[in-house]
């Protein structure tokens, strides 16, 4: 086992993997750009090392810089989370050269499978259900020709691209030329690679992803599916487990489909293999990602399994501790990013100072954050700010779970989602089940604030923040919340509160 691990990420990635650490008696090692000198990461881990300015290309981005630190500090594994350097081969590689083990799968299967091109030939040759599309890069002056082809509705996407980069969804010829234009020059900028490749639209798709664990040593397990067709600008919003429109059938034959992938290219460690899911369950390959999730929490709560741990036990060449005849589904599990944005203006990032926080708690609630009274947010990375997680023993139980722990969840000082999140809890669609990647766009209402909302975050802030320390000021009761302290004072219901 290790003895030293540096992570090179920052926020609640950064403060999940040293909870793993610590929890398996390894010491760590944080590395944090000017913008983070503070950060929960930094004062968490054993040491911790400025890695430069607070542009990630400044920080951590820079990889020559991140490995200089981990040999200065004798570590012998980096964890890289999620993002930045986590799907970079090349730094993958030069981790191995330089005798620390990059705790994630080979700088192989990275390749391989990071390509969205290539990933679909090895997806092909495996016998796994592909869209209809291009078989690989789509040079411009056959562009127009192919897009006939393929029909309309269509998807340009981006080769190496990810989080809604380079990706145009097109529903006509007069609109094609110009989309694949932008899409280009998007996946230019972003990824440094303008290569893309055009697929059909799947009309009202869901998103779903299966996880799996792999060790050195050729077992590879999957851990169920996850849905996460709740999307803003094609990113995730809320992510749930398992899915409520998977059947146990399209299950079991989804996760067969996702270990076979993974065996194809001797995968180790956590990834995920998604797949896009028309309503009568008709799924398609989309992409594999070679890191641990974001979402990976809800996971962890259905099936017990710590991904991050199992994901550094393999890594320093222990099998897999757990088989797949031995792993269930217990209950339901939702998340949501809790992220610093405001809904109302096209979820536009809201940078500034949380001037208080308040976490929910009690039976079921998980948070994975790396928040505190002060926590600057600024324009230089992802606006999420925590990611609320709860479980239940049943769907019913984990929406309504999550709807009184968003309710409990306070932050003041910047424009956040949690009304929009707590709104879209109360959905009769959401409830029912009824989701695809297109429902945000379908159900604007859930965007818009009432007024009184607005008034009383006002009136709260002002009552109990002390200018000068954000303390709570007048209050001791330890069950106080702004929200509490108001709907005393108005005729407000609790429930009109978001």
């Amino acid at each position: 086992m290790y003895k030293k691990i540096l992570i090179a990420n920052r926020g609640e990635i950064a403060v999940r993997i040293i909870r793993a650490c610590k929890e398996l008696e390894i010491k760590t090692v944080a590395v944090f750009s000017d913008a983070d000198r503070n950060s929960l990461h930094v004062n968490m881990a054993d040491e911790a090392y400025n890695i430069g300015g607070p542009l990630p290309n400044e920080s951590y981005l820079i990889g020559d810089n991140i490995i200089k630190v981990a040999k200065k500090a004798k570590c012998d594994g980096i964890h890289p989370g999620y993002g930045f350097l986590s799907e970079n081969a090349e730094f993958a590689e030069k981790c191995i050269k330089n005798k620390i083990d990059f705790i994630g799968p080979s700088a192989e299967a990275i390749r391989l499978m990071g390509d969205k091109i290539t990933s679909r030939e090895i997806a092909k040759a495996a016998k796994v259900p592909l869209v209809p599309g291009t078989e690989g890069e789509v040079k411009d002056d056959e562009a127009v020709d192919v897009a006939k082809k393929i029909g309309f509705p269509l998807m340009i996407k981006a080769s190496a691209g990810g989080g809604g980069k380079g990706m145009r969804l097109v529903h006509q010829m007069s609109d094609f030329e110009n989309s694949l234009k932008m899409a280009k020059s998007e996946a230019k900028s972003a990824f440094n690679n303008d290569a893309v490749f055009i697929e059909r639209f799947i009309q009202e798709p869901r998103h779903i992803e299966i996880q799996i664990l792999g060790d050195k040593k050729g077992n590879v397990i999957h851990l169920f599916e996850r849905e996460c067709s709740i999307q803003r600008r094609h990113q995730k919003v809320v992510e749930e487990a398992p899915s409520p429109g998977v059947s146990k059938k399209t299950r079991e034959l989804m996760g067969k489909i996702a270990v076979k992938l993974a065996k194809k290219v001797s995968y180790s460690g956590a990834g995920t293999v998604e797949f896009i899911m028309d309503q009568k369950e008709n799924f398609y390959f989309l992409e594999m990602n070679t890191r641990v999730q974001v979402e990976h929490p809800i996971t962890e709560m259905i099936t017990g399994i710590d991904i991050v741990k199992e994901m550094i036990k393999v890594s320093s060449g222990q099998p897999l501790s757990i088989k797949q005849k031995d792993i269930g589904i217990n209950g339901h599990a939702i998340e949501c990013r809790i992220c610093a944005e405001d809904p109302n203006n096209n979820f536009i990032p809201s940078p500034g100072v949380a001037t208080y926080i308040k976490s929910p708690q009690g039976p079921g609630v998980r948070d994975d954050s790396s928040l505190f009274n002060g926590y600057e947010v600024t324009t230089f990375y992802d606006p999420m700010l925590s990611k609320l997680i709860v479980w239940g023993k049943d769907r019913n139980d984990a929406i309504k779970r999550m709807k009184r722990a968003l309710e409990e969840y306070i932050v003041l000082g910047l424009k956040t989602n949690l009304g929009f999140l707590n709104r879209l809890m109360d959905d009769k669609d959401f409830i029912s089940g009824k989701l695809d990647t297109g429902f945000i766009e379908k159900h604007k209402k859930l965007l818009k604030v009432p007024k009184e909302n607005l008034e009383i975050a006002s009136i709260a802030g002002a009552i109990i923040l002390d200018s000068a320390s954000g303390e709570v000021e007048t209050i001791k009761d330890p069950r106080f919340t702004p929200w509490k302290y108001i709907a005393r004072r108005s005729s407000l219901s609790r429930n009109s509160m978001f």
